[in-house]
């Protein structure tokens, strides 16, 4: 009888330790947010050999930044447009095309508290996106040709009673939004100081 409870103990203690193994060993729950692209829109054509894509942005990982945690990061998304929207189709020459900021921050509001405040849903967070960047003309001897700059910000709020995923939607909605902006500034801006490098 002893070596029977001494068996059941060990076996007890084998499947709970074999479940604390599973259980850490279980991949977090993934988003079911999309991938912010633009494939939908026209490619900018240009008359260079190569579109070259660097990153001079280094997302802090810590508060007041949080584009770290956002379903799409903003830095992702600017690089997702590099490649669906620019498309080199010359023989020589390049495009640098240079990230310099794909900040987010929070920043935590001010709320009335006291009775107000208990019967009013207030505005507790503000995240502001911020993108910029740089584009070249670089010759193959690495002389800069042409450049141009192109930078937006972009806010919201989020109120205290939101869900995880509801944060997230906002986020997500931020990032697009952000992206627009740029995206409706820098085609314009690449067709007019670019003009001599465009193909059709």
């Amino acid at each position: 009888m002893r070596f029977a409870l001494r068996g059941t103990a060990r076996l007890a203690v084998m499947l709970l330790f074999g479940l604390v193994v599973a259980a850490c060993e279980t991949p977090p729950a993934q988003n079911n947010f999309a991938e912010i692209t633009f494939r939908h829109l026209p490619e900018i054509k240009l008359n260079v050999g190569e579109v070259v894509y660097q990153s001079e942005y280094q997302a802090p990982k810590t508060l007041p930044n949080v584009d770290h945690v956002f379903p799409v990061p903003p830095e992702r998304a600017m690089k997702n447009w590099v490649d669906d929207r620019l498309r080199a189709v010359g023989p020589a020459n390049k495009v640098v095309f240079i990230l310099k900021d794909a900040s987010v921050t929070e920043e935590r509001l001010e709320t009335k508290g006291g009775v107000t405040g208990a019967f009013t849903t207030e505005q507790t967070e503000r995240y502001t996106a911020r993108m910029a960047v740089e584009m070249n003309i670089v010759d193959d001897f690495g002389n800069r040709l042409s450049t141009l700059n192109a930078r937006t910000e972009r806010s919201t709020t989020t109120a205290e009673d939101l869900s995880l995923r509801e944060r997230e939607q906002v986020w997500f909605q931020l990032t697009e939004d952000v992206m627009r902006d740029l995206d409706q500034q820098l085609e314009p801006t690449i067709r007019k100081v670019f003009f001599p490098y465009l193909t059709l």
